[in-house]
């Protein structure tokens, strides 16, 4: 079966993915397209003989683009680098007193 994916583009990062047309949103529940905002078109790729995507789980990209109609992709989550800095130097101030 060919899958396509009309990859799109939300507000914050998030991205919307579509199956078969890029504009119908008919299958997209009203709340969380007014939470997201119109989406704006990045591409289209076929998950046909794709084994694996960089950052979301393949096979349930495409269990949930046939069942449900979408997939909805939020952006990893926001490394707190000075934070791991203060506990990392903390740990070292403390393991030397």
């Amino acid at each position: 079966m060919n899958v396509l994916c009309h990859l799109l583009y939300c507000k914050e990062g998030t991205n919307l993915s579509l199956c078969r047309k890029k504009d119908n949103f008919s299958r997209v529940p009203k709340p969380l397209l007014q939470q997201f905002g119109t989406p704006r078109f990045v591409m289209t790729l076929s998950l046909t003989n794709r084994k694996k995507l960089a950052n979301a789980d393949i096979d349930r990209v495409k269990r949930e683009l046939i069942e449900v109609g979408y997939y909805l992709q939020f952006p990893p989550p926001v490394e707190n680098i000075m934070e791991d800095y203060r506990y990392e130097t903390q740990a070292y101030l403390y393991s030397n007193w």
